[in-house]
């Protein structure tokens, strides 16, 4: 304990020299901006950065306070659009769409900012004290998990998705049966051959993810708001006046915010997995818990301060613990980590075990201004969110083709095409119809975020055994996701049919 408090030490001396608070400062406002714009998303914003870094001169531990404080900042900033206009700023921010937009819409917009922002530094703040104690111990356990383990986790993901169902689960099902669908178009990366792109170049590379979530988001999104305006219906919305939560709010998510931000911690441990995945976990397991506590009061997907928190902590969590594996093993922890990785190497330093050694200031001054990052991204945020919330004041005739512009500024700035522009509104168009017809659009944005991971895991844990699929089952830690996914489909069904029961047998 004494050594890891002289690193500390050590690492707080170096994170707090002013150049590096400076760093800091720009890399956290720079990545909430990142954040707020969809289609951007942190791997964007650390990339565009990169270069800049180098042509400065920057030294390797600037860099990467520089890097990580744009990659914390976009988590942030991704749940202020997410909640104001039902558009997530990138793919950790869709689970916050489905309780922090209903709040936005009763009113409650300064509220479910000012909680999320807290929910974000809370789960960081558990992640930066884990990596501190168990980085070296989690490091090991992550090794554990080969193709097969990781296949069956994205199982667990998609079995998660059954509490977020409700009473309708074939809908659901059908909603990420086209997300998985959607996920294969484009070139084999095994095999090399063309699936679903009907002979079209632009195909080839298959649906981009920040085509898909803007188009069932923001467009259809939008068309909603249109239908309503030219129905006469008004769609601003009146602040409650509140710019922060209070004590009673604080207090009612307080437990939910600390499972989340465990939970999102072991995910983003785990190399590959991600903040998209977290959210989803964090957010499926709240449900399930309330609505087994309480399922009379649960507003789950109406406006429940914890579907707001529940995402936001675990993302952030995930995001931060997402280091622990590329500073340990040198193994990216997400595609964040993976372009930052790629960002030590100019500097020709080589993440792993060695590093902890040979460039202790590098390794203790990043965590030490991760912590800082935090504090400054809390210390922005909640003052912001009165400016934020004004959002919501614009005139819908101005907002609607306002929130179009940037959308599409984001879908343009993929392969700077039209093709993607026209995709997007073919795909909105039919994300509007689903709405129409009650169909849940989480599931199928998952399906279009977890469907390529699934496949390439599945292939490679096949490849292994030559076609077996006793992979799959060989492992203690495959077993035990077997177990809780079996539980986590079967479980609830069989809860809510007794509690039918009991309520027909008492009015009987």
């Amino acid at each position: 304990m004494s050594e890891i408090l002289s690193h500390l030490q050590m690492g707080f001396g170096v994170a707090f020299s002013w150049s590096n608070l400076a760093v800091a400062l720009i890399g956290a406002f720079f990545g909430t901006m990142v954040g707020v714009l969809p289609g951007l998303g942190p791997i964007n914003g650390v990339a565009m950065l990169i270069p800049i870094a180098f042509a400065m001169n920057l030294p390797p531990e600037t860099a990467l306070i520089l890097l990580a404080a744009v990659y914390v900042g976009a988590e942030y900033g991704g749940r202020i659009t997410a909640i104001l206009i039902n558009v997530p700023g990138e793919a950790s921010a869709i689970m916050t769409t489905l309780d922090g937009y209903p709040l936005a819409r009763q009113g409650l917009a300064n509220v479910a900012l000012s909680l999320s922002a807290w929910s974000a530094f809370f789960g960081s703040l558990v992640s930066v004290i884990g990596i501190i104690i168990l980085a070296p111990l989690l490091a090991k356990w992550a090794l554990a998990f080969g193709p097969a383990e990781y296949f069956v986790l994205m199982v667990f993901a998609f079995c998660c998705l059954t509490s977020l169902l409700g009473d309708k689960p074939v809908k659901g099902a059908l909603s990420a049966l086209i997300g998985l669908a959607i996920a294969t178009v484009g070139v084999d990366s095994n095999s090399g051959i063309y699936r679903y792109t009907f002979d079209s170049v632009h195909l080839f590379d298959g649906i981009q993810f920040v085509v898909v979530v803007i188009a069932l988001f923001a467009v259809a999104e939008l068309l909603e708001m249109l239908e309503k305006l030219v129905g006469g219906q008004h769609v601003e919305v009146e602040s409650s006046g509140r710019k922060l939560f209070n004590v009673k709010e604080l207090a009612f998510t307080w437990w939910t915010v600390v499972r989340s931000s465990l939970l999102g911690f072991v995910v983003g441990v785990l190399p590959g997995a991600g903040a998209s995945v977290a959210s989803a976990v964090a957010y499926s397991n709240e449900k399930r818990i309330c609505e087994n506590k309480d399922p009379v009061n649960s507003k789950f997907g109406k406006g429940d301060l914890r579907g707001v928190t529940a995402p936001e902590a675990a993302a952030t969590a995930s995001a931060v613990g997402s280091f622990v594996p590329m500073l340990t093993l040198g193994v990216p922890g997400s595609g964040t980590t993976a372009v930052m990785m790629g960002a030590l190497t100019l500097y020709n330093i080589t993440p792993g075990p060695v590093l902890f050694d040979t460039k202790p200031e590098l390794v203790w001054g990043l965590i030490a201004s991760l912590f800082i990052a935090n504090v400054i991204l809390f210390l922005m945020n909640v003052p912001m969110v009165r400016v934020f919330s004004k959002v919501l004041s614009v005139p819908g005739w101005l907002m609607v083709p306002g929130i179009l512009a940037v959308s599409y500024i984001g879908v343009y700035a993929i392969n700077a095409g039209t093709f993607d522009l026209m995709m997007a509104a073919v795909i909105g168009g039919i994300g509007y119809l689903l709405r129409k017809a009650d169909v849940p659009m989480a599931p199928l944005v998952l399906g279009v975020v977890l469907g390529d991971m699934m496949e390439q895991n599945l292939r490679r844990a096949l490849s292994i055994t030559d076609g077996n699929l006793h992979i799959l089952f060989d492992s203690g830690i495959a077993k035990g996701l077997w177990l809780v996914s079996i539980v986590i489909v079967v479980v609830p069904p069989v809860l809510r049919y007794l509690r039918k029961r009991k309520s027909r047998l008492q009015t009987a």
